[in-house]
């Protein structure tokens, strides 16, 4: 028989937003900052790593491709994380990159089967 174990508890944030399927792989985290989960991800041409996807940035990440699955801390070296490349999820639990907004990225993420819904609750 199992053992129960007392644990942290499970918080819900409400990033899972609908049934469209998710697919989640592990890529590269390019040494940057430290990440939240939702962070709306663009990734770098040259090197094929992901960072936080900012407006005016010039190297591929501008243009959005993925939303982390973790938090994750990479202000001291590339790290491991797992990303959505698909799915549905909550405009109100993404984090978006200097210069974008939700319109802004919709459709970049539309294209690629990330879909973005508004929706209620904490």
């Amino acid at each position: 028989m199992a053992e129960f174990r007392k644990g942290t508890p499970f918080l819900p944030d409400n990033l899972i937003a609908g049934e469209f399927p998710r697919v989640a792989k592990t890529v590269t985290i390019a040494q940057s900052a430290a990440l939240s989960r939702g962070a709306v991800l663009g990734k770098i041409t040259a090197s094929g790593k992901f960072v936080l996807s900012e407006a005016d940035a010039e190297d591929g990440s501008e243009t959005p491709r993925a939303i982390l699955a973790e938090d994750v801390d990479a202000t001291a070296a590339d790290v491991q994380a797992t990303v959505y490349l698909t799915g549905e999820f909550s405009t109100n639990a993404i984090t978006l990159g200097d210069g974008h907004t939700v319109d802004s990225v919709y459709w970049a993420l539309a294209d690629v089967g990330i879909f973005l819904t508004p929706t209620t609750g904490a």
